[in-house]
Parts: structure tokens; sequence; C-alpha cells
């Protein structure tokens, strides 16, 4: 067995496995379910409603991490591992079943392999507090959110081409395959258990949502959510729709800008460890203002390296506010109290990305772009109400 706790390169590239496979779950939903139906003949409107149901076990990431936590004697791996399995199973079965036939079942199914999936996001999460110093945790964050991207990319042009040249319900096949793979590291890695007994959760929990610090952290993920929630499904649907961009040509366009994310996740959390979670959410924040704003500007598909400052801040922000929220968690309920932030968090990205079609159909793409670059303004209003001392002090290495 390997044992990472001593060995930081080791850290960083488990969790980086563990979050390419969550990235090839997410790229199904995200990318190739929507161009699936689009395909076959359905809505814009249905595509984000189907899509936002599927996703809906991430705003109740609390319940599944809550079982995680009471279940903490037989610690965090387990539950990856079974997690990953669920979510295979599921993508396997849903490339038997014709959504035009049985659009219900299709969509329980996707919903199921969200919920193995989140197994492994939170168990993935706790995993990672327990182990990891609050020097690390930026740096930690930043090799996740470049796994998922990692995953995101390169799984969205290779699902694209096996769509296009032999069929979409292969590229659900091909995904359980890879995401099984990919599960083999985690299994080989030693885990110390360090609370061997059920402990009543409920009560630590309480404590941890009664102090202002949580709440307001918890408040700014949300609002930062939403405008990832605006772009999420409808910025490759503008594509296919408005600029005639096929699915292979959106996809290799799209896996281009990957070193632009995973950078941004990388610099995202060392500049977080070095320079404080507060300035360098700020930093990104104005960024990606500008930036989604100038969306709107976009006529051919030459312009689209727009939209590159858009995908390097998100991933910073993102690698940097998950830094943030595991700084506050106390790793005895690691697993739920994270989760809870996060699923409150993704309430944003799920209410933004399910109305994003309906408010496509209402008011146009630009518009959409330009409302997601406007819901950064309330974003640095809450900021600034974060203490920077506060959160400052525990992540100097040297109250370690």
């Amino acid at each position: 067995m390997i044992d990472i706790s001593k060995r930081s390169k080791l850290k960083y590239l488990l969790f980086a496995d563990l979050y390419l496979a969550e990235g090839l779950e997410m790229v199904l939903i995200g990318f190739i379910v929507p161009m699936y139906f689009l395909d076959i003949g359905y809505s814009i409107s249905t595509i984000t409603l189907v899509s936002g149901i599927a996703s809906t076990p991430w705003i109740i990431k609390f319940i599944w991490g809550g079982i995680v936590d009471y279940f903490i004697k037989f610690g965090r791996k387990k539950f990856i591992i079974m997690g990953t399995i669920l979510a295979v199973i599921c993508l396997f079965i849903l490339s038997f079943i014709d959504p035009l036939v049985a659009l219900i079942p299709f969509s329980i199914l996707l919903l199921l392999s969200h919920v193995g999936v989140i197994f492994l996001d939170v168990s993935a999460d706790a995993w990672a507090i327990e182990i990891s110093k609050k020097k690390e945790r930026g740096k930690i964050n930043g090799s996740m959110v470049a796994g998922m991207t990692i995953g995101m990319s390169v799984g969205g042009t290779l699902f694209a081409l096996i769509s296009k040249n032999i069929g979409f319900t292969y590229a659900f096949i091909t995904a359980g395959f890879i995401i099984l793979l990919l599960a083999v590291f985690p299994y080989f890695v030693k885990e110390v258990k360090k609370i061997k007994k059920t402990e009543n959760i409920a009560p630590i929990v309480i404590n941890e949502f009664k102090k202002k610090m949580t709440l307001l952290i918890v408040f700014l993920g949300v609002v930062l959510s939403i405008g990832y929630g605006l772009r999420l499904y409808v910025f490759p649907l503008f594509q296919k729709t408005i600029l005639n961009m096929d699915i292979v040509h959106i996809s290799l366009l799209g896996n281009l800008g990957i070193i632009w994310s995973v950078s941004g996740a990388v610099i995202g959390g060392y500049l977080s460890d070095r320079w404080g979670r507060k300035k360098t959410l700020y930093i990104f924040i104005i960024i990606i203002m500008i930036f989604s704003s100038s969306l709107i500007f976009i006529k051919r598909w030459e312009q689209l390296f727009l939209y590159i400052p858009v995908a390097f801040s998100m991933s910073g922000i993102t690698a940097t506010f998950l830094a943030m929220a595991m700084d506050i968690t106390n790793p005895r309920v690691g697993a739920t109290q994270f989760s809870i932030i996060t699923s409150i968090s993704n309430i944003g990205e799920w209410f933004g990305s399910t109305i994003s079609g309906t408010l496509v159909l209402m008011l146009g793409f630009s518009r959409v772009f330009l409302y997601s670059a406007l819901i950064m303004g309330p974003a640095l209003m809450i900021l600034y109400f974060i203490r920077l001392k506060t959160i400052s002090k525990k992540i100097n290495p040297t109250k370690q």
C-alpha cells in the first residue's frame, strides 16, 4: 500500500486522479447529454431542465456527506470506491436506453450516476481535509480543479469524437471504463483512520454553522455559482446554434483552452496559499466580470479567445474558494460540513443552469452572458465583509 501522508506530491496526484474521474462524469452531463438531446430534437429549455434535475443530488450533498461521516469508522476510501462503482453501473445502463422513448428512466439514471460521483466527491474532500496542512490546501484544491478540468476537456473531445463517429451511447460505455480504471489508484493508497467510532455529528455541525464567517462564505459560494451556472449549459449551445459549430469543433476548441483552466486552478491554489484567500478571489472575480461581459461581442468562432480569461479565472476562483471552505471545516465532520457548504453553493449553480435555457429564449444569449458577469458584483460586496485577518491566521504556515 502507498503511504501518501508524508509525500505531498502523491497527495496532489491522488486528488487530481479522483477529480479527473469526476470531470469525466460531469462532461457527460454538461456537454455530451445536451448535444445528444439537441441532436435528437429536444428543445433547449427541455435540455437544461433535464440536466438541472439530474444534477439536483449536488444540492443535497450534505446528506451523502452525513452518511460518510456517520460511518467514519470505515474510512473515506471505501465510499470513494463504492461511489465509483455506482456511477459506472449507471453509465453502462444508460448506453442501452433511448431518451426519446424513456426520458424519465434516462433522467433517473443520470441522477443516480451523480449520486455515485458525489460519494466520491465528499469522501475525497473529507480525506483531503484530514491529511492536509493548511499551507497545502490551496495547492491540493488546485490539483483537484485541474484534474476535473482535464477530465472535462480531454473527456469532452474523446466523447465527442466517439459520439459523432460511432454513436452517443458508446460515449457512456467509454466513460464508465475509464472512470473504473481511475479508481485503481486510490485502492492501493493506504488510509489511516483517525476516528474509529461513530460520533453524534449533529451538534458539532450546528455549532459550526452558527459562526458568522461560515455563513458569509456559504453566501459567497452561492453567488459565485450562479454566474457559473448561467454559462454552464448555454455556452456550448451558443457555439452550436449561433456560431454553427459542430460537436467535434466545439470540443476541440474547448480542449485547446485546457491549459488556461488548469493554469488558473494551479496558479489560484498557489496564490491563495501565498497571498491569502481573499486577495486572490478579488483578482479573479474582477477578471471574470470584465471578460464575461465581453462574451456579448462574439460573432464568429475566431473570437472565442475572449472566453480564455473566463475559464482561467473560474478555475482560480474554484480552487481558492474551496481552500477557504476547507480552512473553516472541522475535520471531525469534514464530509458533512464541507459538503453542506458546497451543496448550498451548488444551489446557485443549479438555479443558474436550470433557468439559463429559458432565459436564452426570453432574452437571448448576449444578455445571459452579461448577467453572468453582473452577478459577480454582489460577490465582491460579500467578500468585503469576510474578515481578512481571521482567514489569514488560518492559512499562515507558522500557525500550524
